[in-house]
């Protein structure tokens, strides 16, 4: 798109705020009790000297982005911290003006090269780039006046094919028009394998008047849509996922997806995991209601194990191996037809492939909506706007639950009162103060349509920490 704004990023600067999780979020091998939120903000400068600034903000999650047994907790974050390093360094080192994808494009293998220096995996450096175009594109949106829906449906951002040479006789134009922002979407929540199922079995819940158990949440939220976490091991998933299903009972109209997380060590044994709930009649309805099986084997063995056998009984969805542009169509031929949209691995890479579905309708691709803990304010909104631009109907949220909302991540009074003012149909506020509003098992994305990346309130530096980057990581890193 030649007539999209050029500019050059003026700087990029890296804060963090610690987040205490009101419940142990356990997935896979994995348990997180406490976490930092990066924030980024952005300066953009024209060809005339005008500034804008934008903002965003995600979770460092540990072990996630790195599973291997070796990574800590502080390690895990540390490499996050040196990504958006090494991403603000490249964006703001070069001079040229460009449009904002033409930033994120150009600085792709760059930024993947330097993070592979320091033995950061791509899923890590993904993140760091992330971040930084998002901030980016908010700030590009600001200074145009343009909603992210209409910075989409206008090519704001000039996406094109340079990442996705599979695309480049697909017209991008006709698709990114097309979108639209739904009033709401619904809600899927995640059980964590740690969490209780009904709150007999909560062991010393934190008083905060939110609900703990999986039939507390249902009663609270009126959720529909679950994901439900898986462990590898097929007796305790069996068992376990009998216990949800007596949990939903006659729940009207539910819907189930399944996470593995990279924790079976082999196809065969994910095959034998299906055969079983199948062969179990009291997960009947609960495997009737299944959508998608997302990410079972590790993300190394991904795109070279043939999976269309499984595939053939159940769509099969790649998350954790969704690390570089090429990844789905290289995943398609391995059998999955599904890829996960994480706002973390960067909203361009999620319209790609949501347009790479929308060109092969036939083959049944899809995007799914998948959380990271987004928390209230710039995360949450980001990415819900993301969804909905997809077409997404449902998005995972675990968020809300594993955290007390603004209160949680650290949120001042003030903050929480300007971001309920401008949001108030997406946040409720209740004696623990602002949360994320669930009713009906909905969100609302109405309030989201503002001038900005989805958000009419910015972040209180003061209210921040200055981020360290770690100048050096020890030997043995991410890769």
């Amino acid at each position: 798109m030649t007539d999209a704004p050029r500019f050059t990023v003026a700087a990029i600067d890296l804060f963090e705020r610690d987040v205490q999780l009101r419940l142990p979020f356990r997935f896979g091998a994995a348990t997180v009790r406490q976490a930092p939120q990066a924030f980024v903000r952005a300066t953009i400068r024209d060809a005339d000297g005008r500034e804008s600034t934008g903002w965003t903000a995600e979770m460092m999650i540990p072990k996630w982005f790195d599973k291997r047994p070796g990574q800590t907790h502080a390690r895990n974050i540390d490499d996050l911290r040196a990504a958006l390093g090494l991403a603000r360094d490249a964006y703001t080192s070069e001079r040229a003006a460009r449009t904002a994808f033409g930033h994120a494009s150009y600085h792709y293998e760059p930024v993947r090269a330097a993070g592979a220096a320091r033995e950061l995996n791509p899923l890590v450096m993904s993140y760091g780039a992330a971040l930084a175009d998002r901030a980016v594109l908010d700030a590009l949106c600001r200074s145009r006046g343009a909603s992210f829906l209409e910075a989409v449906r206008s090519n704001l951002f000039a996406l094109d094919a340079s990442l996705a040479p599979d695309l480049a006789d697909v017209d991008l134009g006709p698709f990114l028009a097309s979108r639209e922002m739904p009033a709401s979407i619904a809600a899927r929540h995640t059980v964590g394998l740690a969490d209780p199922l009904d709150g007999g079995e909560a062991i010393d819940p934190p008083d905060d008047g939110l609900p703990v158990a999986l039939d507390q949440v249902i009663a609270r939220y009126g959720h529909r849509h679950f994901k439900i976490k898986l462990s590898g091991i097929v007796d305790d998933d069996l068992e376990r996922l009998t216990r949800i299903a007596a949990t939903l009972g006659e729940l009207h109209g539910y819907a189930i997806t399944l996470d593995g997380n990279e924790q079976f060590g082999s196809i065969e044994a994910v095959r034998a995991l299906w055969r079983a709930m199948r062969g179990r009649r009291a997960l009947a309805r609960l495997v009737s209601s299944v959508l998608y099986l997302e990410q079972p084997l590790a993300r190394q063995a991904t795109l070279t194990t043939d999976v269309h056998a499984l595939a053939h009984d159940v769509r099969l969805l790649i998350d954790e191996a969704d690390d570089s542009y090429d990844a789905f169509p290289e995943a398609q031929h391995s059998g999955y037809s599904g890829v996960s949209s994480k706002n973390c691995k960067g909203p361009y890479k999620s319209l790609v492939n949501a347009l790479r579905c929308a060109a092969a309708p036939t083959r049944r691709l899809f995007v799914s909506g998948e959380d990271l803990t987004a928390q209230c304010g710039l995360a949450v909104q980001q990415d819900l706007a993301l969804a909905g631009a997809l077409g997404i109907t449902h998005v995972e949220r675990n968020g809300h639950h594993y955290v007390a909302g603004f209160a949680g991540q650290g949120a001042g009074a003030s903050e929480q009162a300007a971001f309920a003012a401008a949001h108030p149909s997406l946040y409720a506020d209740g004696p623990g103060g602002t949360r994320l509003a669930i009713r009906g098992g909905r969100i609302a994305l109405d309030s989201l349509d503002v001038p900005g990346f989805a958000a009419e309130v910015l972040p209180d530096p003061a209210a921040l920490s200055r981020m360290r980057i770690p100048e050096s990581l020890p030997a043995g890193g991410s890769r």
